[in-house]
């Protein structure tokens, strides 16, 4: 398959998680007597990478995140010369996405990240106070680290076969139902930036934290996985023939 049809393939599949996430967040999240809430929405972005698994996995890998992109270059799943690509296709479908629920909404709640009482449908779900860049610092880079380890271990060779996208969509999901009162959940750059750029003000302003912590945590979760299943981290102790 060549690149420029995984890219094809990963920007349809993050404009899918945008779209179906964000969308759920922003249609279906707040309406009285018949919202979904936060279970509906978590579930929402769970079954846009479950179904998008099994739609473009064996196209591009169904990346859907530069997060998920770098995690699996550092954990030697990915060649590092294809990732600009994936990240452009990632962030383009995503921006798109969020072009598109601007006509059925207003930009007031639109599932932006951030950790200020001034993104409304952001960090202070539940009327309290916000939580703070560094709660919101560690929540991104734990949960990113410990979808990377799903990732990791879900597709790995000696993983039972076919059941990695439904571990991977309930994975993403139990990341939602911790993290929506944390940050709305990013644990996606792109997903972030496809928002933010619409929103501007002080979701651009902090769009830097879930651009880092998500690469930064895919990263360690990555490298971890990377160390446990194998005898040896860096390869020095690997049998010699």
């Amino acid at each position: 398959m060549s690149l420029i049809k995984k890219s094809i393939a990963e920007f349809i599949g993050t404009f899918w998680l945008v779209f179906g996430g964000c969308g759920a967040a922003v249609l279906a999240c707040g309406i009285p007597g018949t919202g979904i809430g936060y279970v509906g929405v978590a579930l929402a972005f769970g079954l846009t990478v479950l179904t998008m698994a099994f739609a473009i996995g064996h196209i591009s890998g169904c990346h859907l995140n530069p997060a998920v992109t770098l995690g699996l270059v550092a954990g030697g799943r990915f060649s590092v010369k294809d990732a600009p690509a994936y990240i452009v296709a990632q962030v383009l479908g995503g921006i798109l996405a969020a072009g598109a629920l601007l006509t059925n909404t207003g930009i007031g709640a639109f599932a932006t990240n951030g950790w200020s009482d001034t993104l409304i449908n952001g960090v202070n779900a539940f009327g309290g106070h916000a939580s703070g860049m560094g709660a919101a610092l560690v929540a991104e880079i734990v949960l990113t680290a410990m979808f990377l380890f799903v990732i990791m271990g879900a597709t790995d060779a000696k993983a039972p076969a076919g059941f990695a996208p439904i571990a991977i969509g309930l994975a993403l999901t139990l990341i939602h139902l911790i993290s929506i009162p944390v940050t709305n959940t990013s644990v996606n750059p792109a997903r972030s930036t496809a928002v933010a750029v619409f929103v501007g003000g002080v979701a651009i302003q902090q769009l830097w934290l879930f651009w880092v912590a998500p690469i930064a945590g895919g990263i360690l979760g990555a490298l971890t996985y990377r160390c446990v299943a194998s005898t040896c981290c860096c390869g020095c102790c690997a049998k010699k023939d």
